[in-house]
């Protein structure tokens, strides 16, 4: 009798333990837009952002992720968390610059080579700055911005090997001013469109080409739709994640450095997982038939140099260049 009754209250507790555990919830939940799919390097570090701050926040604060744009278009989430919605969304320094303008040069061309450099620049004091007036100023609060996305390539159906041959090219580019005056520096005619919308804009003609980095290519399918990808590595993408500071101000402190400590960690891993992929994407798509060059860059880099001084730029530009180069 009494081992019945022991195997009874053992089965009981069990039991309210399963319950307990389905009925948990969270105390606070943040939801991470990206344009980006599921297949795209950057998303180990989102899945390990998700992971990550589950285990350092003893359950208290959940992520969850929003892959292709499904809560809308970046500038969309932005003002969702100006609102002070629990959003967030991976984004570039063009997008922020029409909130806090020393954003939008972290788009500007040939600013500095591959991921460590331009790491320096966003994790520097002066960035933290930034972050601070964002913050104050706009409503939004960086988490950190270490998600590089490689560099951005031309990606066409002609051959490119200097500013000239783009002449009348309408291509694809985000909205922000930083991007489209150097596409038009460049030679090309800079079209803002969603990134969701290119695949099929360049399959009907509306547009004839874009840029994007090598990892983008082939997870958004560009690689099906294109000839040539020319790799002038005009513009070094680095993203960051941002969020709504009203939300982030309402966390308890622990959870407030909790999000901004994983989400560099995570931004670590979604780069170098990237820079890794692009060996195996460049391959992929030279199977497929895609001629892949390298362009003489001084005729791409002088196009560009005015880009700078007419965004108001141009001090800013080499103090960020020594950044880079420490």
């Amino acid at each position: 009798m009494k081992l019945k009754s022991l195997k009874l209250m053992l089965t009981t507790a069990i039991a309210a333990v399963i319950v307990s555990g389905s009925a948990y919830a969270a105390d606070y939940t943040l939801s991470v837009n990206t344009a980006l799919n599921e297949s795209d390097p950057l998303y180990t570090g989102l899945n390990a952002f998700v992971k990550n701050v589950a285990e350092a926040s003893g359950g208290r604060l959940e992520v969850k992720l929003f892959p292709g744009s499904q809560l809308g278009s970046d500038e969309d989430v932005l003002e969702q968390a100006r609102a002070g919605a629990p959003v967030a969304v991976i984004v570039d320094g063009g997008r922020l610059g029409v909130f806090q303008k020393e954003f939008g040069a972290l788009g500007a061309p040939f600013l500095a080579n591959g991921y460590d450099g331009i790491r320096k620049v966003v994790t520097s004091d002066l960035f933290e700055g930034w972050v601070k007036s964002l913050h104050d100023g706009s409503g939004l609060q960086v988490l950190s911005f270490n998600w590089w996305q490689g560099e951005r390539h031309l990606l066409t159906n002609k051959a490119i090997s200097s500013p000239a041959d783009l002449a009348g090219v309408r291509m694809r580019t985000p909205g922000a001013p930083v991007w489209i005056e150097t596409i038009n520096a460049m030679g090309a005619t800079a079209t803002a469109m969603a990134w969701s919308d290119v695949r099929v804009a360049i399959e009907t003609n509306a547009i004839d080409a874009a840029e994007a980095q090598i990892p983008a290519i082939v997870s958004s399918g560009l690689n099906e739709v294109i000839k040539f990808v020319t790799k002038t590595g005009h513009i070094n993408l680095i993203t960051g994640m941002v969020t709504s500071a009203a939300f982030v101000d309402s966390l308890p402190a622990d959870l407030q450095k909790i999000l901004r400590d994983e989400a560099l960690k995570a931004g670590d891993i979604a780069s170098y997982a990237t820079r890794d992929s692009f060996e195996k994407y460049e391959a992929q798509m030279k199977s497929e038939g895609i001629t892949i060059t390298t362009p003489d860059l001084a005729p791409f880099r002088a196009a560009t140099a005015s880009v700078y001084d007419k965004l108001g730029y141009g001090e800013l530009r080499d103090t960020l260049r020594a950044i880079a180069a420490k």
